[in-house]
């Protein structure tokens, strides 16, 4: 019996044929931090506020746990359609907290796991913004052991505590590809 070919299939070695190098040459794989930050900056697509758009993971073992974005709780009116309160009262970044509608995103995704009875010990956070002093005290509290974010944020406490709790936090820049 003769093997007929479709004349439509991939040549062994191209993009469609199973268990082969789809990447050109010159293509780098990404790490596993870079690969996660980039999730990260797609989760930080769907935030509602004004001013900061903020994506979060939690991932444990190479795997993701839970997202974050940071917006208003879930059925109330979003910042893009009413407006920002904390610009309307001249209110700076890492100042006075409580005066927002929103959620952060490190919240968000803690309470996505929380949610599904997700246990995030010893998990690492992925964030498009370093957290500030709430949510640093949240995540310490749930065992989040490492921080890895694209961006820093004015919260010098914040970086006080999660030193003092042992938590690991790095601030890395994009590769560009």
């Amino acid at each position: 019996m003769t093997k007929h070919k479709r004349k439509d299939s991939p040549k062994p070695g191209t993009r469609g044929t199973p268990g082969t190098n789809i990447h050109k040459a010159t293509t780098r794989r990404p790490t596993w931090d870079e690969y996660f930050l980039k999730i990260t900056r797609e989760v930080a697509q769907r935030s509602t506020c004004l001013r900061r758009q903020v994506g979060a993971l939690l991932v444990l073992d190479k795997r993701i746990l839970a997202t974050g974005y940071n917006g208003a709780p879930k059925g109330l009116a979003h910042c893009l359609d009413i407006g920002c309160l904390r610009e309307k009262l001249g209110i700076p970044p890492g100042e006075r907290q409580e005066l927002c509608r929103g959620l952060h995103a490190e919240m968000n995704a803690l309470l996505q796991a929380a949610s599904y009875g997700i246990q995030i010990g010893g998990a690492t956070l992925y964030t498009t913004n370093h957290p500030c002093i709430t949510c640093a005290k949240m995540l310490i509290n749930c065992g989040v052991r490492r921080i890895v974010a694209l961006d820093d944020y004015p919260d010098g406490l914040s970086k006080d505590i999660l030193k003092e709790a042992g938590v690991r936090v790095e601030i890395v820049k994009p590769h560009k590809s």
